[in-house]
């Protein structure tokens, strides 16, 4: 079977922690994960948690070692030159490195999948790659005519029309054609996840959903007509509903995935429900990429404290697509 591949995400924050209790609770995982990241932030984590691993460096499968825990370190440095708990250039680039690695990979099909620990937004700027996050970075290097992100929980399940731009900007995005898009994408992960026929809400972007054109006229002009075409496709999906009392239904079991229409308008009831356990995935490309939905935590860094259920849901949820 081939690997599947884990980014370690930054390693100022808390990716290299999570990424060896993830491995330290399921052992199996031991012998499949390919790890991309710093072998001596890795090394040094081991020590400071007990952790007995054997680590094995490669530059290409000929070099796995099933033995040990195989990692690809795109950029080796000592672990004294990184600082944990702050952003920095080298923490941006190794986590830039890492994740343009796994890629790489996947794109040749040498790992079936890649999960990502979290990186830092501000590091990756300032190391001078000006993307908004991961999905970004996907988009930019693998292939797809379209894409989005989803949010996975046992709870909830919402996919994004918009996500890392302005308010202002996702009003904009908010068009028939980007709605439909992502409610089909909705549709065709749910299947590969195990819904059969996925029940599909789409979520109003303005209070009340415009309240018939008294607050706004994107549900007229735009998510109605996509919601339309869809149903007219077979697809079981209904909406605009107002985005107060979408997400209540949908957790009282009304419908299996909820269409939001900006990034917070998905997150924030996702975070509440699954902070610890949520999992991210970009879906639409021709990678399967999932992630655990928090950041990288410098706050927590080197206190041992991190939990690795989120990262081994990813892990999860990853196989199953």
């Amino acid at each position: 079977m081939k690997p599947f591949g884990i980014t370690v995400g930054d390693p100022c924050g808390i990716g290299p922690e999570i990424t060896l209790k993830a491995l330290h609770a399921s052992p199996d995982y031991q012998k499949q994960a390919l790890l991309f990241g710093s072998r001596s932030i890795l090394s040094y984590y081991a020590q400071r948690l007990g952790y007995r691993f054997n680590f094995n460096t490669i530059d290409t499968l000929a070099d796995w070692d099933e033995r040990a825990i195989n990692i690809y370190d795109p950029l080796p440095v000592e672990v004294s030159r990184i600082p944990i708990g702050n952003v920095s250039v080298i923490g941006g680039e190794i986590a830039f490195q890492s994740v343009r690695s796994a890629i790489e990979f996947a794109v040749r099909k040498e790992i079936r999948s890649v999960v990502t620990a979290p990186l830092n937004k501000e590091a990756l700027h300032l190391s001078g790659h000006p993307f908004a996050g991961h999905t970004e970075i996907f988009a930019a290097y693998t292939h797809g005519s379209s894409y989005a992100m989803l949010l996975f929980s046992d709870a909830l399940k919402v996919i994004h029309v918009s996500t890392h731009v302005s308010l202002r900007q996702a009003c904009d995005a908010c068009t028939k054609a980007r709605v439909l898009e992502v409610i089909r994408l909705a549709h065709q992960t749910m299947q590969k996840i195990g819904y059969a026929h996925p029940r599909i809400a789409v979520s109003g972007l303005n209070p009340h959903a415009g309240e018939h054109g008294l607050f706004g006229t994107e549900e007229i002009e735009q998510i109605m007509p996509a919601v339309e075409q869809a149903r007219a496709d077979g697809l079981e999906v209904e909406g605009p509903i107002p985005p107060d009392t979408v997400f209540i239904r949908a957790l009282k079991g009304v419908w299996d995935i909820v269409v939001v229409m900006y990034h917070d308008q998905g997150h924030i009831p996702l975070k509440m429900l699954a902070f610890d356990s949520g999992v991210n995935i970009t879906v639409g490309l021709d990678v399967i990429r999932t992630s655990v939905d928090h950041g990288t935590a410098f706050d927590i860094a080197d206190k041992l404290v991190a939990k690795e259920e989120s990262l081994l849901k990813a892990i999860e949820i990853g196989m199953r697509l």
